[in-house]
């Protein structure tokens, strides 16, 4: 399917979970409810990753990169 045009969603995990209980994991109802609201306007899930990027000094932090097209 061809997209005429494209738009990135990034959710990161909390930083106070991921200080203080080491990880927190993904906020599923943040994404649920910032994807449900590109949804009302047309827009499709195209792709999507998980990376893990260093946090402070000593933990990594997990986030969610969504990429919509319409």
């Amino acid at each position: 399917m061809t997209y005429k045009e494209y738009k990135v969603i990034h959710v990161v995990e909390g930083g106070l979970g991921t200080i203080f209980l080491g990880a927190s994991g993904i906020p599923i109802k943040k994404m649920e409810t910032a994807l449900n609201k590109e949804v009302v306007d047309g827009w499709q899930v195209v792709f999507q990753v998980i990376e893990q990027k260093r946090f402070l000094l000593f933990w990594t932090r997990e986030a969610v990169v969504i990429t919509l097209g319409r």
